[in-house]
């Protein structure tokens, strides 16, 4: 399996974000409609997320996607 710094650091900030809310992984997974095994994929950096649960990621979070996207200002 091939990673990419950029989805590792994605993953992480969806970590740090959801930690940060006393969101537990399983009940993110939930509501932003994905299966929780695929969110610990995602917050390890082991999937290429679609954009489409990037956003669903946020709404999830109630954060905009520049939040979650390394460099962004």
């Amino acid at each position: 399996m091939i990673t990419d710094d950029r989805m590792i650091a994605f993953g992480k900030r969806v970590r740090e974000v959801r930690k940060g809310k006393g969101i537990s992984q399983e009940k993110l997974a939930e509501m932003a409609g994905i299966d929780r095994s695929y969110m610990g994929n995602i917050e390890r950096g082991e999937k290429n997320v679609t954009l489409k649960k990037v956003y669903e990621i946020c709404d999830a979070l109630g954060v905009e996607i520049r939040d979650l996207v390394q460099g962004s200002d």
